[in-house]
């Protein structure tokens, strides 16, 4: 079967609220939202009601109970003796009666009667006293919380049935075993508390608030005005419809708990129970019973429609009760409690202890410290995470309920954190956003230069009588000019049309000689005015290097035109007469050089001879 109590994450909106109003730390923060923990959970719904999100719901039963009246099987109905006080929209409880037939039940009863029955077993045991004090169990969540939260306080949990599974019990005796129950009432608890039943002749089968009563009665469009008056089956209680009330069930046997005879301490509501059961266990001179309801009586219990007034609701029930007492036949009571007092009442319990263990005063002050509240006048506690004090929070920390997240105090001291570390990344974006602004302005303006240059550029080469052509590694043409595209043909002209500059063009498609280029690409040595033949024209070709091994750049120019020819035979004759004039000067110079010699050898001779002649004379 679905678990009992369950949250919606889509609907949480994480107030915490729940957190706060349960007993038994059974919610846990996790993936931003509340979730439900089953073993822990007690089924006591008031985090249901307490939910102004409505992300938390308990199972619904529906149809289960539809599914059960439309079998064969014969089936009664248990009502909650707080019938009377959902029901107020009702001007005749017969009404209600008639309208929980309307929807298939063969049996309507009412559990009054066995709250009188089992007030006597209750009254037997304050009659008994025998030091030992007791705790009633006839609320579930009661009974669920002492099991698992107090575990040493089973022993004084009184053995008793709770008044449905005693009204089950009347039912199978008086209908027959084989007939199915389903229980109408305000308590969720119940709900699970009835699976401990299964099986005996105290089963039920289904559990039905009076919500889902309502959701019925609506399905099937039953109102009071399509039913006839309807009484209860028998047999019929007396005080007993007092049970939703404190004092109500010692009240259906007249146990007086007056202020100085009383022995028992009766009280209701959260904070009042949890304190209530914290004192019978730790002081030793209470000396008194406890009869606890952990919601506000049954009549607020978390099954009633919502918006009810506690109050108004009480009076209905002591009106409805007072109504009841005047009609009923007290004889045929005593006949039907003599009848059934031999029934067998007794339970047992079961002790789970899912206490979860205390973390030691260290760890606590670490957490403490983790958060921010390393101080104690940083520890008064806000009540906003749902629980009382901060370190009553650090404790559920470190039993894995808690996130730091729930605490308001670290949360806006972790935001104002980020908000700083925000507006500090904030500036530095401002500041990269403004230089990325100059860097865009620098290269918008760079790059209209470089188009201006590249403009430039082009119309110059374009000017220019040679053509001019720049490849890149690929031999794939960068840039060509006009003359150069002329210098090619037709279809090359026609393509430039398409790809001005025959950009991207492969220049061995488009000349013979392309080697030449492809030889100062690969050497990065300049291969300067070859000559070579294209076409009908001969051409003088320049290649060098702009890019080592990357781009390559030539000029080219065809000596078959008018103005290239004329030029080039200048320039040649003018390259003529250069060496011609070199090789004059260097005949001259060797001519020079020779006729100096001569001349010193000769008067060398003659200074030699006039020598001679001098000294042959003197003798």
């Amino acid at each position: 079967m679905a678990q009992l109590i369950v949250a919606d994450k889509d609907k949480c909106n994480l107030s915490y609220t729940c957190v706060r109003v349960c007993p038994s730390k059974a919610i846990k923060i996790a993936d931003r939202h509340a979730q439900i923990l089953p073993d822990r959970c007690i089924g006591c719904g008031h985090c249901v009601t307490m939910c102004s999100q409505e992300a938390i719901s308990y199972r619904d039963e529906q149809t289960i109970v539809q599914e059960l009246l439309a079998s064969k099987m014969k089936v009664a109905a248990i009502c909650d003796s707080a019938i009377s006080g959902e029901f107020n929209d009702v001007t005749d409880y017969r009404k209600f009666v008639a309208m929980i037939r309307a929807l298939g039940f063969d049996y309507v009863t009412e559990m009054s009667f066995a709250v009188d029955l089992i007030a006597y077993r209750y009254k037997d045991l304050v009659d008994n006293f025998q030091g030992k004090h007791f705790i009633s169990s006839k609320c579930p969540a009661t009974v669920k919380y002492i099991e698992r939260h107090e575990p040493e306080l089973v022993e004084n949990l009184a053995g008793i049935v709770p008044p449905y599974v005693a009204m089950s019990k009347v039912v199978h005796q008086r209908y027959g075993a084989d007939t199915k129950i389903v229980y109408i009432t305000a308590c969720t608890a119940a709900k699970d508390d009835t699976k401990r039943f299964h099986g005996s002749d105290g089963s039920i089968e289904s559990v039905l608030t009076f919500v889902e009563l309502r959701k019925l009665f609506k399905k099937k469009r039953i109102t009071e005005n399509t039913v006839e008056y309807s009484e209860f089956d028998p047999p019929l209680g007396r005080k007993g419809g007092l049970f939703p009330i404190s004092h109500g069930l010692f009240q259906a046997v007249d146990i007086n708990q007056g202020l100085l005879e009383g022995n028992i301490l009766i009280t209701e509501g959260r904070t009042n129970f949890l304190q209530s059961i914290k004192e019978f266990k730790e002081e030793k001179d209470m000396h008194q019973h406890l009869d606890l309801f952990y919601c506000r009586g049954c009549i607020m219990a978390p099954g009633m429609t919502p918006g009810g007034k506690k109050f108004t609701r009480r009076s209905q029930v002591i009106e409805y009760v007072d109504k009841r007492m005047k009609a009923i036949d007290v004889y045929q009571w005593r006949l039907d409690v003599e009848e059934f007092k031999t029934l067998d009442l007794s339970r047992s319990f079961k002790s789970v202890d899912l206490r979860l263990s205390q973390p030691s005063e260290e760890d606590i002050d670490r957490v403490l410290l983790e958060m921010g509240k390393g101080k104690r006048e940083d520890q008064l506690g806000c009540g906003a995470c749902g629980y009382p004090s901060c370190r009553e929070f650090a404790v559920a920390h470190l039993q894995g309920l808690t996130n730091f997240e729930q605490c308001y105090t670290y949360s806006i001291k972790s935001l104002r954190s980020y908000v700083k570390k925000l507006n500090a990344s904030n500036e530095k974006y401002k500041q990269s956003q403004d230089a990325l602004l100059k860097s865009e302005e620098r290269a918008r303006y760079e790059e209209r230069s470089a188009k201006e240059a590249a403009e430039t550029t082009t119309a110059m080469l374009n000017k220019l009588r040679a053509g001019v052509v720049m490849v890149d590694a690929n031999l794939k043409v960068v840039e060509a000019n006009r003359r150069f595209i002329e210098m090619l043909g037709e279809d090359a002209r026609e393509i430039s049309m398409l790809i001005p500059g025959l950009k991207g063009a492969e220049l061995s498609k488009l000349i013979d000689f392309h080697r030449v280029f492809t030889t100062v690409l690969q050497s990065g040595q300049d291969v300067l005015d070859r000559d070579v033949t294209y076409g009908n024209s001969i051409l003088n070709v320049s290649v060098f290097t702009i890019k080592k091994n990357e781009v390559v750049g030539g000029i080219i120019r065809d000596l078959v035109t008018p103005e290239v020819r004329k030029e080039e035979v200048i320039k040649r004759a003018r390259d003529v007469i250069k060496e011609n004039l070199q090789t004059v000067q260097q005949i001259a110079f060797l001519l020079g050089e020779s006729a100096s010699k001569t001349e010193k050898t000769l008067n060398s001779i003659i200074e030699a001879q006039q020598l001679g002649e001098s000294n042959e004379s003197g003798k």
